[in-house]
């Protein structure tokens, strides 16, 4: 397995990933991901500004999606990226990739020059919260601007540090 930048031949699997992964959590709700209108085309979304976003797709060794992770411009707080779309099938969970894909995050958005990483989830993603805890993200109130608005847990990592 390794991970590279997306591509547009990944948009229709990772699409695909996502929406089964909310539906098995019931958050396939309007408010969440399941319904960004550039769920279809992830890679003209990161793609469009590669200084400020980017998404790392995991594959197999036939070129299969497994998951991915990406980071965005977050206008929230000085100089913050949101951590977007951290997802992997079930056939993969529990085995360190959920680690892997933080550890490559944190790292590409520290190189793109960021200072924090913001996040959104959803209670019904415990497994999620742990993974972010475990990794310095610090539970905050709810920002009066919301990205995604079923969303009900937000979290922060300071990424001047360490």
């Amino acid at each position: 397995m390794k991970f590279r930048p997306i591509q547009a031949k990944d948009d229709a699997q990772l699409a695909g990933i996502i929406r089964a992964c909310l539906e098995s959590f019931s958050l396939d709700l309007p408010g969440t991901v399941y319904y960004d209108p550039e769920l279809d085309r992830l890679s003209d979304f990161y793609q469009a500004s590669p200084d400020r976003r980017a998404y790392y797709v995991l594959v197999d060794d036939r070129d299969q999606v497994l998951g991915g992770v990406g980071f965005a411009e977050c206008g929230l707080f000085e100089q913050c990226s949101e951590l977007q779309k951290l997802y992997l099938i079930p056939q993969v969970q529990g085995g360190g990739l959920g680690c892997s894909l933080m550890e490559l995050v944190i790292a590409k958005a520290r190189e793109a020059g960021y200072q924090s990483l913001y996040l959104e989830t959803h209670s019904n993603l415990s497994t999620a919260i742990i993974l972010y805890q475990k990794y310095g993200f610090k539970e905050i109130p709810q920002p009066d601007q919301l990205i995604h608005t079923t969303m009900n847990r937000f979290f922060v990592k300071d990424l001047s540090t360490e």
